[in-house]
């Protein structure tokens, strides 16, 4: 029961980081649009402490580790409240996403800097 419990705590809690990393990824572009560079900026260095910390756990949460003490399940979505297509590629989606975002931000950031010099 406890154990039980204790996961869904972990659940919750690692749903609601996840979604504060991707409501981050999905802002850049759009602050970026927006010439908000230097909030661009702040959030792509904050997920980028993300992707550090993954990159230090051989690419997977700490909170998933975690959450497997307390089951024997290991569905990719075992340990989030996220649809299991969304579990397993979340990486590739996000981190996709990211790197677009980046990419973007740089292009409006030379942009704005060439057309005020």
């Amino acid at each position: 029961m406890r154990a039980t419990l204790t996961l869904r705590l972990i659940k919750v809690v690692h749903t609601l980081v996840w979604a504060l990393f991707a409501g981050s990824i999905l802002a850049i572009p759009v602050l970026a649009a927006q010439r908000k560079l230097g909030v661009a900026a702040a959030l792509i260095a904050f997920v980028f402490l993300e992707v550090l910390v993954l990159f230090a756990n051989r690419m997977r949460c700490p909170l998933t580790d975690i959450a497997a003490r307390h089951t024997p399940d290991r569905q990719d979505n075992f340990d989030i409240y996220l649809p299991i297509w969304l579990a397993r590629y979340n990486k590739h989606v996000f981190g996709s996403l990211y790197a677009g975002g980046i990419v973007f931000t740089l292009i409006a950031w030379l942009m704005s800097s060439t057309s005020s010099g």
